[in-house]
C-alpha cells in the first residue's frame, strides 16, 4: 500500500499539535485529516475510515479514552490502528488507553522525525495483519521455525519449551507492539489453567535470559512487547 492510499486521523484540541503534525505527515505523501475533539473525532473516523488515528487523551466534549471505545465499537473501524498522544509521565493515561483498546502511545513532545518513524512502524502492522502466517520468519536475528518448535538466535540454534516458544512467537508476530496480559494468557495458554499471575512473568524473565534482555519490554500495568 503506498503512502498516497493510506489515511490517517489527528485528534487534539490543541491547533498547533495538529498543524505541525499534519504538516509532517502530509509532507511524507499520506492523507491526513483533523478533528479538535472526541465527537468531532468519532465523526471523522466513521466518515473517512482511517488506517490510523492518533488521539490526544485530555479533550474537551469527549476525552480520546471514551473516543476510542466508541470508535472500538464501530463496525469497520475495530481493525484501526490507534495511538495516543500522553504527557511525559502520564503513565495511568497510558493504561486507561490500553484497556480503551488502543494499539500503542506516543510519549510529547516529540520531535517530527521521531514521530513520523513512529507512524511508519505503526503502519507496517497493516501489511503484517495480512500477511498469512508462515513456519519460517525471520525478525532482525532470530530466525523462528514454527512448525520445528525451535529458532536460531545470532546464529545459534536452540529448542524452547513450547509456551516459552509460543509466547516469543505471539510477540514477535508484531514487533513493538504491546501485548496485554490477558491476551498472552488466552493466546498462550487459552483454557489451560494458569497457576499464579505471575506465569507469564516467569516465561518472559526465561525468554530474556535466552534471547536477550534488551528484546522484552514490561508496559507497567498493561503487558509486554517485543522490539529489535
Amino acid at each position: 500500500m503506498k503512502n498516497k492510499d493510506i489515511k490517517i486521523l489527528l485528534v487534539d484540541d490543541e491547533p498547533d499539535i495538529l498543524e505541525i503534525i499534519s504538516y509532517n505527515l502530509s509532507s511524507e505523501g499520506y492523507e491526513v485529516f483533523t478533528a479538535r475533539n472526541g465527537v468531532e473525532g468519532v465523526a471523522k473516523a466513521k466518515k473517512k475510515g482511517p488506517h490510523l488515528i492518533i488521539m490526544d487523551v485530555m479533550m474537551p466534549e469527549m476525552d480520546g479514552i471514551e473516543a476510542c471505545e466508541v470508535i472500538r465499537n464501530t463496525p469497520g473501524l475495530d481493525n484501526t490502528i490507534i495511538t495516543f498522544l500522553t504527557a511525559r509521565g502520564e503513565d495511568y493515561s497510558q493504561v486507561a488507553g490500553f484497556d480503551a483498546g488502543a494499539d500503542d502511545y506516543i510519549t510529547k513532545p516529540i520531535k517530527p522525525k521521531v514521530l513520523v518513524s513512529k507512524v511508519k512502524a505503526l503502519l507496517r502492522r497493516l501489511k503484517d495483519d495480512n500477511k498469512e502466517v508462515e513456519d519460517i520468519v525471520k525478525v532482525g536475528d532470530i530466525v523462528i521455525n514454527r512448525e520445528e518448535y525451535k529458532i536460531v538466535n545470532n546464529g545459534e540454534e536452540m529448542v524452547l519449551p513450547r509456551k516459552e516458544f509460543e509466547l516469543l512467537s505471539l510477540l514477535t508476530s508484531k514487533p513493538n507492539k504491546v501485548f496485554k496480559r490477558e491476551v498472552i494468557l488466552d493466546k498462550v495458554w487459552g483454557n489451560e489453567v494458569v497457576v499464579g499471575g505471575r506465569t507469564i512473568d516467569v516465561h518472559i524473565r526465561k525468554l530474556r535470559e535466552k534471547i536477550g534482555d534488551h528484546h522484552f519490554k514490561t508496559v507497567k500495568g498493561v503487558g509486554y512487547k517485543f522490539v529489535l
